[in-house]
């Protein structure tokens, strides 16, 4: 049997990039010889994270359009030209038996090269609302992973496999030694509920936001706070907790150690992206949900929605966050018969092994001798 050949393409934010790098782990576990090859987009947090796990990334030029007047919109179509020209010399020279496209700016590319060249790939639709790229190469997709039901809507049927999103390793229902183990590893008052709020990998402006005004509003509280500001917005968050230092704010650019976090958590406030949202089904978290608006097609929006129709989790618009959101927050987060409702429901919606899953059909297209 020859090694397993695999282009595993996307990235742009955690959310894209934590769920690739499970599903290299997991094809690894299962065949330790494989060659695998991340292509992601320059710039962008994989080509930090994905040589931090191990794997060897190549980076492409592209990038999404701005939403605001940008001069940068007026280099897309040359990025896109020389991306295209990348992917093809990437797929010549690398010559994979199989690629995955898990989303974000460089799985358009790599896919549509594949197609052409005949390389079966594999479409990993994280959200419960498919964005129009995946729509799009969906027709010459060889199968389509998705986590939520119904999506044949977006694709075609006879393709859908449910898999779940892939999660980082560790993750599960918090034990009482985790959670001590938790509460020493963020140094907090194990007598008080915690608060964690995560706005993703890059941050959240009204997240912060609204967190900076209700610690100004606060100088004593009965509650832990472990909050992930983000990349984008750390000096702002560090200058601000600075000035205004409370004992119970603990503020991270970003969590690594997410199993310990959401171990300590009584209650979590967070975006709405697809993988945040698996990882807090696996953990067993209640949750509010503040969608940001700020993404294609409002999908973090259909992900949270799909939540509290099953009574598995709360949801504030960002547009109320401002009046609504910490209020809402200090009233559930006591209410200890609806937290453990919230519990058992965002539970029963999570996936188990679903990087194992995603891996084994990879493996279908590995080349025999």
């Amino acid at each position: 049997m020859d090694n397993l050949r695999l282009i595993i393409s996307g990235g742009g934010t955690g959310g894209h990039i934590f769920p690739a790098i499970s599903i290299a782990n997991a094809v690894t576990k299962l065949r330790p010889d494989a060659e695998i090859l991340f292509v992601g987009a320059l710039g962008r947090m994989e080509m930090e994270r994905v040589p931090m796990a191990g794997y060897q990334i190549e980076g492409l030029p592209v990038a999404g359009l701005q939403r605001r007047l940008s001069f940068e919109n007026l280099k897309l179509p040359l990025k896109l030209i020389k991306s295209n020209r990348m992917a093809k010399t990437i797929i010549t020279r690398f010559k994979p038996d199989v690629a995955v496209g898990v989303g974000g700016y460089a799985s358009g590319p790599i896919l549509r090269v594949a197609g052409k060249r005949s390389i079966p790939y594999i479409i990993q639709e994280q959200n419960s609302f498919a964005g129009l790229t995946n729509r799009i190469l969906a027709k010459k997709a060889a199968i389509i992973c998705v986590a939520y039901p119904d999506m044949e809507k977006f694709f075609p049927k006879d393709k859908i496999i449910i898999t779940g999103n892939p999660i980082r390793e560790g993750i599960s229902p918090a034990t009482p030694q985790l959670r001590e183990r938790a509460i020493e590893h963020f140094n907090l008052d194990g007598n008080k509920k915690t608060l964690l709020i995560i706005g993703g990998s890059l941050g959240s402006g009204t997240l912060n936001r609204c967190m900076k005004r209700w610690v100004l509003d606060n100088k004593e509280a009965d509650i832990n706070i472990i909050w992930q500001c983000g990349r984008y917005y750390f000096k702002d968050v560090e200058a601000f907790n600075n000035e205004n230092t409370r004992d119970f704010v603990k503020y991270f650019e970003f969590i690594s150690s997410m199993d310990l976090a959401f171990a300590a958590a009584d209650l979590v406030i967070s975006r709405a992206g697809a993988g945040t949202i698996s990882e807090l089904c696996m953990a067993a978290k209640a949750t509010i949900f503040v969608p940001s608006p700020n993404v294609a097609e409002d999908h973090q929006t259909h992900n949270a929605m799909a939540l509290v129709k099953r009574d598995a989790a709360y949801m504030v618009a960002d547009i109320d966050a401002d009046l609504r959101l910490m209020k809402s927050a200090e009233e559930l987060i006591f209410n200890d018969e609806k937290i453990k409702e919230l519990e058992k429901n965002i539970f029963s919606m999570a996936i188990e092994r679903s990087a194992e899953r995603i891996a084994m059909e990879i493996l279908k297209y590995e080349k025999k001798q």
